[in-house]
Order: C-alpha cells, then structure tokens, then sequence
C-alpha cells in the first residue's frame, strides 16, 4: 500500500517534493460570515480551512493539509483565496473543481485548480494582496447586505477619505493599525495603491500591500471612518503612523465588509491575479 504523504505547512518555496507527491494550487471564494476565520482551529467549531479539507481529503482518498495566502479572519470573505496542498493522489483539475464543490457546503466554492511546481508556495510565494472593503451608507439598514457590507448612517467624505488614505502609501511601521493579538516579527509593510470608488450608496475601498498585518486592513478602514464624518482631518492618519501606536488610531471596522479580491505570484507560476467575482463584488467592479 502506498504511504500517504503528510505535509509540513511550513515547508519554504525551493524545496524538493519527495517523489511521487504532487502540489495542486487551488482558487477558492467563500462567504465567511458563518466561519470563525480561514484557519483551522482546536477551539473553533467551523473554519473555511476545515470544510474545505474535509472535501479535499475525500477526492484525494487521503488526508489534505492546506496552506493558504492569507489567513482571513471570522466573518470576512474571499473571492480569491490561493491555497496550495501536497498529495499523492493524480486527479484531473476537473476533480478538484467540480468534485470538490459538490461535497462543499454553498458557501465555499473553488474556482480554479492545476497542479503546480514544488517551489510554490501559496503564503510565501505571493507578491501582494489586494482586498475590497464595502460601506453600504444610507438612512435604513438594507434587507439585502447585513452580512456582505458594513452598514453606516449618513455619508461620508470619500474625497477627504482619499487624501487621508495617501498618507500611507510606501512602506512604513504600520503598529498604529495592528492588532494586539498579530505574530508578525516586523510591523513594516508597504502599501502599493488604495483608492475609493462608489456605486449607488456602496463606497469601495481597495488596498494592495505586499502583505497585512492582523486587523490591518480593518483597523485602517475604522480610522478612515473618523475622517469621513469630518471628525478628524485627513493629516491624522499621517499623525497614527509616526505614533505607532495602536490606542490612538479609531476602533476596528467591522468583518463582513471585508473581502480577499486577488492575490499576485511571479509569472512563471501560470496563477490567475484576479478571477472575475462572482456576486456583489462582481456587481461593483471587475
């Protein structure tokens, strides 16, 4: 009987696969609003990571560890999360897509799989991240984005959101928006582009960095708030980054207005940046 190979979720990107092991890479979305996060956990009675093994492990007929590009906290979503897995099982992409989805639950889909070099690695591998955060703003909660959109009475200033926004671009110690609880050895990352857009009453904003600290992406939307309503000038978030300090920036947005929309690798890896959305996302932009 052929031995079931167990994978190391740490295994760094030019590292040799022993023999007879294949690596797929794998582009999932998920609504994440009845998940406590991507990350399998003891304590945690339904992550993403753990359904979407589940379902693996069956088409693989062994067990599959995944390691993913980002690891998305409770009640945030993705429509391009990038995992990879080793196996020895040879299945057509065809199995990992449309064999997977059938034992999935409706809320986890996967969108694209291929097998894929030994050197990649869906963490370590990517180049940037890119999210979307949604504000839905209007006088009545709507009946249709309770758990897709965070909900804000009244408007916002989204052009004195957008100088504030640029304050942070490059590459800087971001510990004035990270979270408490972040691992992270450094807390220095660079931010490639946000910009803001709207659709009817929905304000977008979307954040490129080449990585994120915990709650990074949260922490600044909830201070990008403060500047919205015109309680803070845009020139305070210039101030929160040269004090570095988490206790004087504004509290943490909310997580379903959050969402993964695309993740980047060196060419050579063949991986879609961005898949084209499927639901709300693919309403308000490609």
């Amino acid at each position: 009987m052929q031995s079931v190979y167990t994978p190391n979720c740490e295994i760094k990107p030019g590292m040799a696969l022993p023999a007879g092991v294949h690596r797929y890479a794998l582009v999932v979305e998920y609504c994440g609003t009845e998940y406590q996060g991507f990350q399998r956990q003891a304590s945690a009675r339904k992550t993403v990571q753990g359904d979407l093994e589940k379902a693996l492990s069956l088409i693989a007929a062994q067990p599959v560890t995944l390691v993913c590009a980002g690891r998305t906290d409770a009640g945030v979503h993705a429509s391009h999360q990038v995992v990879h897995f080793d196996t020895n099982a040879d299945r057509a992409e065809k199995a990992w897509i449309e064999g997977a989805n059938t034992k999935l639950p409706e809320s986890i889909r996967v969108r694209w799989a291929s097998k894929i070099k030994g050197e990649f690695h869906a963490r370590f591998s990517a180049q940037s991240r890119t999210y979307r955060y949604f504000t839905y703003t209007d006088r009545t909660r709507s009946a249709f984005l309770p758990f897709n959109a965070t909900w804000l009475r009244g408007q916002l200033n989204m052009e004195a959101m957008q100088v504030a926004a640029s304050h942070l671009l490059g590459e800087h110690d971001f510990s004035s928006f990270r979270s408490s609880q972040c691992q992270a050895h450094s807390p220095v990352r660079r931010i490639e582009s946000i910009e803001f857009s709207m659709a009817g009453p929905v304000i977008v904003m979307e954040i490129k960095a080449n990585a994120f600290l915990h709650h990074m992406v949260r922490n600044i939307m909830g201070s990008l708030y403060e500047v919205g309503r015109s309680a803070r000038s845009p020139d305070w978030m210039r101030e929160l980054l040269a004090l570095k300090d988490r206790n004087s920036a504004a509290p943490t947005a909310a997580p379903h207005g959050l969402y993964l929309i695309g993740v980047e690798y060196p060419q050579e890896f063949g991986l879609p940046d961005r898949l084209r959305p499927n639901g709300l996302l693919g309403l308000l932009g490609p």
